[in-house]
């Protein structure tokens, strides 16, 4: 019956309604007027409005500096409030009584209808203004071939919430698409950013954690930072560098000297720098003391040949001694400091940075938003079939979880720079930028406002409800998420819909793509749960002298997945789009086809076959049982593997990373309160590049509930309790500490009071491990467990995590 589901994908089922053409007032014969010789970034608005309607329209629109004398002839007049004499024509008097809107960067657009001919005008409260002006109304337009419309009752009067709103566009090898961009590119995704109220954004250097080059490199890596920083000025964008302290130590005088002439290098050969940003770790690890002193130094260089410069740091990856300098640092307040930013790692809360920061210091928020897992803000409550095989870098769509992570954090903050590896978080840029310039927009109008303008008109509402559904992809369990099929439906009656020119855009190719995966992953986990089953089945019926039949027959049964795999259709359907994505936007979804530089960097394409269930550890434990001495031990053997997750009469099971197994987990604030889980426990996972050979096989086979796992962040403990005990029973608990963080030691007590295991390092390779539950534990008819790391470390916070655990009441000793 499973293997007949694929069917469903060509069921000519409609879900979809495809936009009518929207009337109103209709500018397709327009002419834009513009104040004579602007310059950028006025002068890049107009281009910008006149070449992005003409893509879309197939209609050049003239562009002017008077009014057209033809009294028919629609005009969209665009300029700063302080020439409007010089672009407004008949509405330059009326234009110049309002009130515009308060704020650097706000712009209003008005619609006045005349008998004759519509008039739209863009006024910008500055130059900057402008070209914000010119992106929503590129936004706003209906543009379909040969047709631009705009809504009759248009009319905004705006400015941004935030005055910092951008993403770094980091050119080096661990991306996921950057490292193949030309200047071209980078050139319309620049402008595809500013359309949508982005005003900067960050380069990084040629020196980094990184590899020395990439083999998609289309230039080198200096060359490009200059190219960039040239296209970001022409639209008047800030340029921000990203530029760690890679070097081992800044007490030696040496180094300091070292690296102020190779950053000096960077500054001379980029000729627009807004500002520094230097990460206090992730990479780099320096005292704080001799970081800040070296950023003095580097501060009173920089402004040599960039005298407006700003400098910023972060206490990314201190301990907690080294949070304590840096905080008392800033305590005296050095004036060549600007400010400080909040970015992964960093052990204190966003609010409680702000409230430990002095404050002349604005905060700047660097939220990672091109992760899914082992990140700052991870995707909560994720099934480990999508954690394995989409892994940590895949194509994203976020956009009601970016919602909450912004407007829940970023009022702490003067706006944000966001930390991206690639075009695999698209989608999350936007939103970004959306509530950027205004925080209570609904996420579904901005989606709207991305699908209308870069997939279609359209589009516009089915393309934003598709990258909704997305998102519902990933909540909870797959095998009991069906919405998962229905979003194949609805993107393949798009895909039927779209005509070959559409197909070719690389944000449809994404979409089409996750919906693909989603659900040949699901098709696949549903498959292989039924073999597992079938092949537990068939060892419960072992009988002494058949083991060994009953053993070779299950590892048949679990051989069809591979041998006899589902869904071979959708499979196929994601690698022409891998390959099609390739094409268009040189997104690397695997490491031997597309060179991407490692699996857990998008190479989604290389874990599409991720083993789903247990059956590589299932062949290894029927080998074992095979050499076993006897037919005893053997149906013993296999005893334990068929009740492996039996926790015995009056016993309680946990798969803590299963949203389906985890009934005991305390789970605290969660993501909506705590989306970064400082205060919360959370489902962690393994990492995949961990545990796979550069050809993505297993390097050992271990069960799937070791590849997640429960965890707590820093020194926050992470809880489990269990009610309703036999007070006068003795229990033993049966432990299983895997996870990403296998030399990081862990500590258990119950009942805030009782130790149940001191510090200890975990097993490694990972095994169940047992301990005896003290009577006093339980005699209350109730156990509260807490696990603690190490305290005070400075790094990614990982290491408190449990993958199973059974609770196991003991035989009654009579």
């Amino acid at each position: 019956m499973l293997r007949g589901l694929h069917l469903l994908a060509f069921f000519p089922v409609a879900l979809f309604v495809v936009t009518p053409p929207v009337s109103g007032a209709d500018f397709s014969r327009a002419v834009i007027v513009a104040p004579p010789q602007a310059k950028n970034p006025i002068a890049k608005a107009i281009e910008v409005l006149a070449a992005e309607a003409e893509k879309r329209t197939g209609l050049r629109w003239k562009v002017a500096s008077a009014w057209p004398s033809d009294p028919q002839t629609p005009v969209i007049a665009v300029g700063p409030a302080a020439e409007l004499s010089k672009f407004a024509g008949p509405h330059a008097q009326a234009l110049g009584a309002e009130s515009p809107p308060t704020g650097a960067e706000g712009y209003r657009i008005r619609l006045r209808q005349s008998e004759q001919a519509p008039h739209l005008l863009v006024v910008g409260n500055d130059p900057r203004g402008v070209l914000f002006g010119v992106g929503h109304l590129l936004r706003a337009l209906h543009m379909t071939p040969g047709r631009a419309t705009l809504a009759d009752d248009f009319d905004v009067a705006t400015a941004p919430r935030y005055p910092l709103r951008g993403h770094q566009l980091g050119y080096r090898p661990k991306t996921n698409s950057y490292d193949a961009w030309d200047l071209p590119q980078w050139e319309q995704y620049i402008r595809d950013l500013a359309i949508f109220g982005s005003n900067a954004i960050e380069l990084v250097p040629p020196r980094t954690d990184d590899a020395a080059s990439s083999p998609h490199f289309p230039r080198p890596q200096l060359e490009m930072m200059t190219g960039m920083s040239q296209i970001a000025d022409a639209y008047d964008v800030d340029v921000w560098i990203w530029y760690p302290a890679m070097d081992k130590d800044y007490s030696d005088p040496r180094t300091v000297e070292f690296a102020l002439a190779e950053w000096d290098r960077v500054y001379q050969a980029v000729p627009r720098i807004d500002a520094i940003f230097v990460p206090g770790g992730d990479p780099g690890h320096t005292q704080p003391k001799h970081l800040l002193a070296l950023l003095e130094k580097q501060t009173e260089l920089l402004h040599q040949t960039h005298p407006q410069a700003e400098m910023w740091v972060s206490p990314q990856s201190f301990n907690e001694a080294w949070m304590a300098e840096f905080l008392e640092i800033l305590r005296q307040e050095p004036k060549w400091l600007t400010g400080v930013v909040f970015g992964p790692q960093v052990r204190l809360s966003l609010p409680q940075l702000r409230a430990a920061v002095p404050a002349r210091y604005p905060i700047r928020h660097y939220p990672d938003i091109t992760h899914s897992r082992q990140c700052q803000y991870p995707v909560p409550d994720w099934d480990v079939a999508f954690a394995v095989t989409s892994a940590r870098e895949c194509i994203n769509p976020r956009p009601t979880g970016m919602a909450t992570i912004f407007r829940l954090l970023q009022p702490h903050t003067n706006g944000f720079l966001t930390y991206s590896e690639g075009c695999n978080d698209d989608v999350n840029k936007f939103i970004w930028s959306g509530l950027g310039w205004n925080p209570d927009t609904p996420v579904s109008d901005i989606l709207r406002d991305y699908s209308g303008y870069f997939i279609g008109e359209r589009y516009r509402d089915t393309f934003a409800q598709g990258l909704l559904a997305l998102e519902r992809n990933w909540r909870g369990s797959v095998l009991a998420n069906p919405g998962i099929e229905t979003t194949l439906l609805q993107f393949q009656d798009l895909e039927r819909q779209a005509t070959p020119a559409e197909l070719r855009n690389w944000r449809l190719q994404q979409g089409l793509y996750r919906a693909y995966y989603d659900a040949y992953i699901r098709r696949r986990l549903m498959y292989e749960t039924e073999l597992e089953n079938e092949a537990t089945d068939r060892l419960r019926q072992a009988k002494r002298d058949a083991t060994l039949s009953a053993l070779d027959d299950a590892e048949a049964i679990l051989a069809r997945a591979d041998r006899d795999p589902v869904a071979r259709d959708l499979r196929a359907r994601v690698f022409e789009l891998a390959e099609a994505l390739f094409q268009s936007i040189q997104m690397q979804t695997s490491v031997p086809r597309y060179q991407a530089i490692g699996v857990d960097r998008g190479a989604t394409l290389d874990t599409v076959d991720f083993p789903l269930n247990n059956r590589e550890w299932l062949v290894a434990q029927f080998k074992t049982a095979r050499n076993a001495g006897s037919e005893r031990e053997r149906l013993a053997q296999i005893d334990a593997l068929v009740r492996w997750t039996d926790p015995g009469p009056g016993g309680f099971y946990d798969d803590t990373g299963n949203p389906a197994r985890q009934p005991h987990v305390v789970w605290g604030l969660g993501f909506d309160r705590d989306p970064a889980f400082l205060e919360s426990a959370h489902a962690g996972f393994e990492e995949t590049d961990a545990v796979l050979s550069p050809e993505g096989k297993l390097l050992a086979p271990q069960r799937i509930a070791w590849f997640d796992h429960a965890e707590a962040m820093l020194e926050f403990p992470l809880r489990m309790r269990y009610t309703e005990l036999d007070p006068a029973a003795q229990y033993k608990l049966r432990i299983v500490y895997a996870g990403d963080s296998p030399r990081k030691q862990i500590r258990l007590v119950a009942n805030d009071r009782i130790e149940i295991h001191p510090m200890l390092t975990k097993p490694f390779p990972c095994r169940p491990i047992e301990f005896e539950v003290p009577r006093a534990a339980t005699q209350g008819g109730e156990l509260n467990l807490a696990w603690y790391r190490q305290s005070g470390l400075g790094d990614n916070g990982r290491g408190c995590q449990v993958s199973e655990i059974w609770l196991i009441r003991e035989p009654d000793p009579k």
